[in-house]
């Protein structure tokens, strides 16, 4: 049985990664906001007692299911009466994740690098950033469970609620739609 300091320790370490996901999904800082804290209320509430090597795939699985029913909601809510706010964009707002500290280098060390290098790895995530975002959802999920949360298939497809064959199927079709994409923005990784 995961610990309460096991429990927080998780959720502390799956914060930023999860908030990232749900906006990648939702495309709305305050409705990931607030799956990622349902899901973890989720967690904590009927799911603490468990083992602490089980937590990531629980919390995954409470994760979607979170988000599809913030799109069932969203869907029952446009069905009746839509605001004028909602078909605002919200150009230029910042989701308060920085790319460049997640991919920092492995070493931990510092180290120094030109405007030049600094601004072109930030304009190349944000690339990556924004044709993950244009993924079909199922894609996208198959792609950031595999690659992001370094899920096998195994666990993704458990996570997802299909067959290992349809997460191959969707991550294979990601990365090729990906590769295309950014090769056609001259983007070579």
């Amino acid at each position: 049985m995961a610990t309460e300091s096991e429990l927080s320790q998780f959720l502390k370490d799956v914060e930023k990664r999860a908030f990232k996901r749900a906006i990648f999904h939702v495309r709305d800082e305050d409705a990931a906001l607030d799956i990622v804290q349902d899901s973890m209320i989720k967690l904590s509430q009927h799911y603490g007692d468990k083992p602490a090597n089980e937590l990531p795939m629980l919390f995954q699985r409470i994760l979607s299911n979170c988000t599809l029913d913030w799109f069932r909601r969203q869907k029952t809510r446009n069905a009746l009466f839509t605001n004028i706010g909602d078909l605002e964009q919200r150009d230029g707002e910042d989701d308060g994740y920085n790319w460049l500290e997640t991919h920092a280098n492995s070493s931990g060390g510092e180290t120094v690098q030109s405007a030049e290098d600094t601004t072109q790895r930030a304009q190349i995530l944000q690339s990556i950033e924004k044709e993950i975002q244009e993924l079909p959802a199922r894609q996208r999920e198959a792609f950031l469970l595999r690659y992001w949360e370094e899920m096998d298939v195994a666990e993704t497809a458990a996570a997802m609620g299909c067959s290992e064959g349809s997460v191959k199927t969707h991550c294979f079709r990601a990365i090729q739609t990906l590769s295309k994409a950014l090769k056609a923005k001259g983007i070579e990784l």
